[in-house]
């Protein structure tokens, strides 16, 4: 390695983002986590509860109207510094309204609490789930994370829905496949969504043979995409995502895996040897089907 590529590496190494982290790990220094910032005072918690923008937000929530919510709480962050900023994030922590508690950690400069920035909502429940059948808790929180930020009745402007933001059909498909009595309306409650989500996901994962970027892209785009995308000379798993065609899905890719890095060292063992990894995360190098391997799923929706 050049003494310029090192510099210019190091210039984002430790930045808490996809590249920040794979330059640190390409300079041989570990993920690291920034240090846990001073504990917040109990009137600072209570300053940030008061605040009258935050109290206004939280009535349009109450009301139905999240849309006019957001933008009340949005504009009422404006100007705040870090520890403020936190106090309100906390406000929406504690309240389980995790897409205002991340949104708003992520605002921070100085003061950066990773724990509150990705919350671990329902650990026990995903732990568990992630055992049952051999997925990693950390890439499921990682995805949920950009999916939905943990709102349970999510629904996007195509139709999408719940923490793991479900396509109708593919809801119903992997219902059928994992033999669950489904019926429309059970595609927001969080038990169901989190099983069918996590059926598919680790349906699409081993049809890509384990590959966390193919199976990401899969998740966002439809499995069809990423099987013409690895088409053509093997490419290393960074340079893939960032050929990916389609922009939404690229940054979608490298902001789960990132995220996915983050809870793995959340959630890790204290009694764990390796540290948490993106370039291992990222895997092999993608490119056309060995031959050998069974054939892609062609029922995958």
């Amino acid at each position: 390695m050049t003494a310029q590529s090192q510099e210019m590496l190091a210039s984002i190494a430790g930045q808490y983002h996809f590249y920040g982290s794979l330059a640190a790990e390409e300079l041989g220094q570990p993920i690291a986590m920034p240090p846990v910032p001073a504990p917040l005072s109990a009137s600072e918690r209570e300053a940030a509860a008061r605040e009258p923008g935050i109290v206004r937000a939280l009535l349009l929530i109450a009301a139905g109207l999240r849309n006019e919510a957001n933008r009340e709480w949005n504009f009422t962050l404006r100007g705040m510094d870090d520890r403020t900023l936190r106090a309100t994030a906390d406000v929406g922590c504690e309240r389980q309204l995790w897409d205002r508690c991340i949104n708003t950690s992520d605002r921070t400069k100085a003061e950066i609490d990773m724990a509150q920035r990705f919350p671990t909502p329902f650990r026990r429940e995903m732990v568990t789930r992630g055992r049952e059948i051999g997925l990693d808790p950390a890439y499921v929180y990682g995805l949920i994370r950009q999916e939905s930020r943990f709102i349970m009745d999510a629904r996007s402007g195509v139709g999408a829905a719940g923490l793991m933001q479900l396509m109708p059909a593919t809801a119903r498909w992997t219902a059928k496949k994992v033999g669950i009595n489904f019926t429309p309306d059970m595609i927001t409650d969080r038990d169901v969504n989190l099983k069918l989500g996590t059926s598919y996901l680790k349906l699409i994962l081993d049809d890509f043979g384990g590959s966390q970027p193919m199976a990401a892209a899969a998740y966002n785009a439809g499995p069809g995409r990423p099987r013409r995308w690895r088409e053509g000379p093997r490419l290393e798993p960074a340079i893939w995502v960032e050929n990916v065609p389609f922009s939404e899905t690229r940054d979608y890719v490298k902001k789960v895996l990132s995220n996915a890095t983050f809870y793995a060292a959340l959630l890790k063992d204290p009694g764990a040897t390796t540290a948490p990894s993106l370039k291992a995360r990222l895997g092999r190098n993608i490119g056309p089907r060995e031959a050998g391997l069974p054939a892609p799923d062609a029922e995958l929706p």
